[in-house]
């Protein structure tokens, strides 16, 4: 019987069963995109992710990346759990394993940088594949449907609720309290009337709520619901993250900003995660956005075929 090697590892998180998991496959040759789909939907994780031969041998791998219910073209915690694994081994499909990799996926190179403590992988920083770009705007009133909460506990002093993306997009909206966080609960009748109101997410409505910490601008507690993408509530978000930090650093009125924001999910589920993004604006352009965050191993073995 076939057998493909897998391991999962919890993400943004240095302590083991909290942080978001994530399935790897260190080395996905062979196995069909429909076969992905399949292991991805039995693992029933936010992502898992495959790995296999780059096209560019001078890159690391070729990614793919999988929810439950379709393939993504890029996602945050896949990429920083996938480094991370990949760092744990001798070789990656028969190269030897660096600090510094690349990782070619359908929104673009990633690049990543392993993080240590000594001799230790601890977890991963990477760079966002796309440049942010901006969407349309949201309605107040189908925020607060989706997530059964008061139109007027949204704010709109920094933006309205609005599209934005590093390579793949979320709508964000921030709210006026962890309370009314902490209350937000899905429906996802609406999220389909919202999905079908805006088509910029091809894999429904994914919607990143946020409040800003009344010490420090920078510190940040978010959910993320997703409930078309059989994710009713994602514990560590980290292309959300990105993107977020990279909207609100273009919104500062100076034209040059190096922002570090600290980004606090999952805890309303019982998974705290904490994902670092550090942003560089340069002439009034957002020009670097970096993810980074700690990973721990949680399980491996085999998978039949």
């Amino acid at each position: 019987m076939n057998t493909v090697a897998y391991v999962t590892v919890d993400v943004f998180t240095s302590e083991r069963f909290v942080g978001n998991p994530l399935a790897v496959i260190p080395d996905a040759r062979g196995l069909s995109g429909d076969a992905m789909q399949k292991i991805a939907t039995e693992f029933n994780y936010a992502e898992t992710t495959f790995v296999l031969p780059p096209e560019n041998p001078d890159h690391t791998a070729r990614v793919r990346i999988f929810t439950p219910t379709t393939e993504v073209p890029f996602a945050g915690h896949p990429n920083v759990g996938t480094a991370f694994a990949l760092g744990q081994q001798r070789e990656i499909l028969g190269k030897p394993v660096a600090d510094k990799m690349t990782f070619e996926e359908d929104a673009g190179l990633v690049n990543v940088t392993l993080l240590r403590s000594g001799e230790d992988v601890t977890g991963a920083s990477i760079r966002a594949p796309a440049p942010l770009t901006i969407g349309e705007t949201v309605a107040d009133e189908l925020i607060a449907r989706c997530v059964q909460i008061d139109p007027r506990s949204i704010l709109r002093t920094t933006h309205a609720p609005t599209f934005a993306s590093v390579g793949l997009p979320f709508a964000f909206a921030e709210l006026d309290s962890l309370d009314t966080l902490g209350k937000a609960q899905p429906n996802a009748a609406i999220f389909a009337e919202a999905a079908a109101r805006h088509k910029e997410d091809k894999t429904g409505f994914s919607l990143f709520l946020y409040t800003r910490s009344a010490e420090s601008p920078w510190h940040i507690r978010a959910r993320m619901f997703a409930p078309l993408d059989n994710v009713t509530e994602d514990p560590a978000t980290g292309s959300a993250s990105a993107a977020l930090g990279a909207y609100l650093t273009s919104l500062l009125s100076a034209r040059d900003a190096e922002v570090k924001i600290t980004i606090e999910q999952g805890v309303e589920m019982g998974r705290r995660s904490l994902i670092n993004v550090d942003v560089s604006k340069s002439a009034g352009t957002v020009n670097e956005v970096l993810l980074s965050g700690s990973c721990v191993h949680a399980m491996r073995g085999e998978i039949l075929l």
